[in-house]
């Protein structure tokens, strides 16, 4: 697994040549579950079956009890994640932020990371 890093304000970095990418480690699949996390499902021209389906799963009246599984199940289907080991998500109402916190199996060993995904409407 090879994927271009990214920066802190979630850019693809450049001119540090081969440090410019995270190559079969957690740090990679930790960043692509954070990227699949903000992707809108269709979105992705090349592949418009990737990404959450915040639209028609999870955004909306009624889909609190539904939610996480949604995110759980798009976090499993991630390359290079084998399992979650911890889940958690919180909803900010007053800006209507959800943030999603794991620790992930990854082929690679376990890690964690915690991705904030703005504006999500749920009720």
């Amino acid at each position: 697994m090879r994927v271009r890093a990214l920066t802190a304000t979630n850019d693809f970095s450049f001119g540090q040549g081969s440090d410019n990418y995270l190559v079969d480690s957690r740090a990679a699949v930790a960043q692509e579950v954070q990227t699949t996390l903000l992707l809108f499902q269709g979105e992705w021209f090349l592949d418009t079956t990737v990404g959450v389906p915040w639209f028609t799963q999870v955004a909306g009246v009624g889909t609190i009890p539904i939610y996480d599984q949604v995110i759980k199940q798009a976090i499993q289907n991630v390359q290079g994640v084998t399992g979650i080991a911890n889940y958690s998500s919180t909803l900010n109402r007053a800006s209507r932020a959800l943030t999603v916190s794991a620790t992930i199996d990854t082929q690679f060993g376990i890690t964690q990371f915690q991705v904030e995904i703005p504006a999500v409407s749920l009720s």
